[in-house]
């Protein structure tokens, strides 16, 4: 049987179950997707988010701005804010360098921040409440749960502290009662560290950074590194030198990438819900 964990069929089982409960809904979702500028891979994620909205029945609209001053964009946010029709608003990243990307964010309500980046959702996420949560650290812990990965009592090694995944990752396992070590540029003595773990997350941007000897025999490892070279994608871990050690290992691509888009539209349901309780 194979260790390699399938992110796609991780994420059509999701999918289907999104369907159902959108379904089963009385309103019409909407999503709003903001983008500012003319960045390419801005320009491909847009593209997945409406690709996913259309397949699974939420309404999706994009505004995208050649430039646009950051007091009108923030008047945007507020106006849609108040719109009862959208369920949920998404500030595409990164912004033009003229725009407070901070200011922005925070002009969104906590309750239609589907990436979960407000501040108010990030009290709720490391105060154990309800609220909206980032997408990619939310795809970590499904396909843990889906290949049926035991958290609890698991020394936790998370390689990375974006605010996207690693931040939120130490909430999100503290709350399922693992042991977590976060780790960065500037932690000494890495590979001590990476090789006590149970599991090991790894999301820093850095190709095949993360070889054989960093993960101990029999660790489940999740690679979330997304790196572009020569056209093709690569991951922050050494796979085919690491996958004979590992119980379980995700793959670059198929692994963290497509449950990240389907938690989006999780976050739309579930920011519906938060509205409407």
């Amino acid at each position: 049987m194979s260790n390699i964990i399938d992110g796609k069929e991780i994420a059509n089982i999701k999918k289907n179950a999104l369907i159902k409960e959108i379904n089963s809904v009385k309103d019409k979702l909407k999503l709003v997707v903001i983008q500012v500028g003319n960045d390419p891979a801005s320009d491909v994620y847009v593209r997945n988010k409406r690709k996913i909205c259309e397949e699974l029945g939420i309404l999706f609209n994009h505004l995208k701005y050649e430039s646009i001053s950051e007091d009108d964009l923030i008047t945007t946010i507020e106006k849609l804010n108040n719109e009862k029709e959208v369920t949920g608003i998404l500030v595409q990243l990164p912004l033009p360098k003229n725009i407070d990307e901070k200011k922005v964010i925070e002009a969104i309500s906590p309750l239609k921040d589907v990436d979960g980046l407000t501040k108010a959702n990030v009290g709720n996420l490391f105060s154990f409440q309800d609220g909206l949560k980032p997408c990619t650290a939310l795809g970590v812990i499904e396909i843990l749960d889906c290949a049926n990965t035991k958290i609890e009592g698991k020394n936790v090694v998370i390689v990375g502290r974006s605010r996207l995944v690693g931040l939120p990752l130490i909430s999100l396992f503290l709350k399922r009662n693992a042991t977590v070590t976060i780790c960065h540029s500037k932690t000494e003595n890495l590979k001590d560290i990476t090789k006590k773990a149970d599991i090991l997350v790894v999301a820093i941007g850095k190709k095949e950074y993360i070889k054989e000897d960093y993960v101990k025999d029999g660790a489940v490892v999740i690679d979330v590194g997304i790196n572009r070279e020569n056209g093709k994608l690569y991951g922050d871990c050494d796979f085919e030198n690491i996958k004979d050690k590992c119980s379980k290992i995700t793959k670059v691509p198929g692994g963290v990438g497509p449950l990240t888009v389907i938690m989006l539209a999780s976050n739309v349901v579930e920011a519906y819900k938060l509205q409407n309780r």
